[in-house]
């Protein structure tokens, strides 16, 4: 069965089509500065042969989910699912030919590297009865095939490489025909760009993507010029799909829309500069909601490390022990554990063992804390906090549950400097109570838990930092973030 679909007009103004099944067999390569229409182009071709042939879009910015309310595209959001349930969903994709748009938007640079090389892999290692024709389009290839190294670990980089590299080398033998788009063909690894047999260039400035360009489409180099000057929705043409020499195509219009579009210009606000002034520098509304608490997960360790601690019988036998006096003996335990300068850097699961024998050497028979009580006891000793800050910091524990137990510490120990009125402290102290060594990872810890709204961090000038929590009141001396 052949397919022509209908791209546009040519210079001549007949229309120009594009032989489906043979752009099953040959892919495809779209290039084109930011702007140049690229997209437009993309989905004009997702548009025109939805319904001939299953399609699956991997979507960096989430533009083409657009697509399932006209054309029943399914839409997944990689950032609500793991690796290997976007490995699984290719699977099912390809038993049932379902097309379908993965959307990475959300994710870093990182993960979407991640999420698309699972995707791809799962495309290419479905069974062999599933091998349906399919077009998969990668929009921004050069984020999952660079030419050279980046910012990301290299092992990621060689996985995501490797996909795109089996998608356009080997895909055809499995039914999937590679559709790549890019704004750099500079930036795009030169294997992955060599496997396409169809072109269509966009306009681009860049002296180094224009000679690639022209080198692909058969041109001179004096000819490349042109590249410079087409128009947004211009293409330079040529393949077997499309034609055997390079036309010039006006890509027609489409019937959706990106969820994003293209800046334009609007009104400037009218505003009194004394009024948005007041409106830039007012002071920060404390406003904070607390969320209900998250579920406990069920760790099998610690669960049987607590069993094991009840099943133990005691050897001696128990004497009543005063409750005070109790407490002042799990709080010396408490202190001599986080003393012990090897603590900082064992799980609280590991902890919990030592802090038994030591209550037993301290004459408590029973077990005094189960593992969580203890994680939350050890979290505010780490802060400096050794009595029970169930009774003294009643209003902070209530302001910190929807915090993991071990993410107390640090909250604790800001929350007590801002109480106390002291320095903010460093990121190494921090660090400390965090049971890390590593400051990037405080640092994600700070941020994240002003995503939950409990902290407000303000850094002046002079760089030295102060910590706000609103839902206390408290606020922190300022002190050099380092």
């Amino acid at each position: 069965m052949t397919v022509r679909v209908d791209m546009g007009a040519d210079e001549r103004g007949d229309a120009a089509t594009l032989d489906l099944e043979e752009l099953l067999a040959t892919r495809l390569l779209v290039q084109g500065n930011s702007g140049s229409g690229k997209s437009h182009l993309l989905r004009r071709l997702l548009e025109r042969s939805a319904g001939h042939v299953q399609q699956v879009v991997i979507d960096p910015e989430g533009d083409f989910v657009t697509l399932s309310d006209r054309y029943g595209h399914v839409a997944i959001e990689a950032a609500d699912h793991s690796e290997r349930d976007v490995a699984r969903f290719a699977s099912r994709i390809r038993e049932h030919r379902a097309s379908v748009v993965l959307s990475l938007e959300g994710l870093e640079a990182e993960g979407q590297m991640k999420c698309a090389a699972a995707f791809l892999n799962g495309l290419f290692d479905a069974p062999r009865e599933h091998w349906y024709p399919a077009l998969v389009v990668v929009d921004e290839a050069q984020l999952f095939a660079p030419a050279g190294g980046g910012e990301v670990a290299e092992d990621v980089r060689r996985a995501s490489l490797t996909a795109m590299t089996n998608l356009m080398c080997r895909g055809r033998k499995r039914g999937l025909a590679g559709v790549i788009a890019t704004q750099r063909l500079a930036k795009l690894a030169k294997n992955v760009a060599a496997e396409a047999s169809n072109f269509l260039m966009g306009r681009t400035f860049l002296d180094i993507d224009m000679a690639r360009a022209a080198d692909l489409l058969g041109m001179e180099r004096r000819q490349a010029e042109q590249i410079r000057d087409l128009q947004r929705g211009h293409f330079l043409a040529l393949g077997p799909a499309i034609s055997r020499r390079p036309v010039s195509i006006k890509i027609g219009d489409v019937e959706t829309s990106a969820r994003s579009g293209s800046p334009k210009l609007t009104p400037l606000p009218e505003a009194p500069t004394a009024d948005m002034r007041d409106l830039l520098l007012a002071p920060p509304e404390p406003s904070w909601t607390p969320p209900a608490p998250a579920a406990p997960k069920p760790v099998a360790s610690e669960s049987l490390i607590e069993a094991l601690a009840r099943s133990v019988p005691s050897p001696e036998p128990e004497t009543h022990v005063d409750p005070e006096e109790a407490a002042e003996r799990i709080a010396e335990v408490l202190r001599a554990i986080v003393e012990d300068a090897d603590s900082a850097l064992r799980s609280p699961s590991v902890l919990y063992q030592d802090f038994l024998v030591r209550c037993r050497m301290a004459g408590l028979a029973r077990a005094p804390l189960d593992l969580s009580a203890f994680t939350r006891r050890l979290s505010a000793a780490r802060a400096g906090i050794h009595g029970d800050p169930d009774t003294e910091w009643s209003q902070a524990l209530d302001a910190a549950k929807a915090l993991p137990d071990d993410m107390l510490g640090p909250f604790l120990l800001v929350a007590r400097a801002a109480r106390e009125g002291l320095p903010c402290p460093s990121d190494a102290e921090l660090a400390a109570t965090y049971g890390t060594s590593s400051l990037g990872r405080v640092r994600r810890l700070i941020q994240y838990i002003e995503s939950r709204e409990l902290f407000v961090t303000r850094v002046d000038l002079a760089g030295k930092r102060s910590i706000t929590i609103p839902r206390l009141g408290w606020t922190t001396q300022a002190s050099e973030a380092a």
